[in-house]
């Protein structure tokens, strides 16, 4: 089964905060409220340099995913 590539999360302890889910690889939580990103993988000295490259990118999609969303309920 194919997963989307962002989700939209919530929970009860953090009643104020929506997330974000990016569920490919290099997978991480967006807390939408303060920008902070949560890293599900663990990276090398050789990865740090890819990423800080792709994951302003993902970052500002996930960003564009959670506007998409919250508009389309508007």
């Amino acid at each position: 089964m194919e997963l989307p590539k962002f989700l939209i999360a919530d929970n009860s302890a953090f009643e104020d905060t929506l997330f974000v889910v990016h569920t490919e690889y290099p997978r991480f939580i967006l807390n939408v409220s303060n920008d902070e990103v949560h890293w599900f993988e663990e990276f090398d000295k050789e990865d740090e340099s890819a990423l800080e490259t792709e994951s302003t990118s993902l970052i500002e999609a996930a960003f564009t995913f959670y506007d998409t969303e919250m508009e389309s309920l508007e």
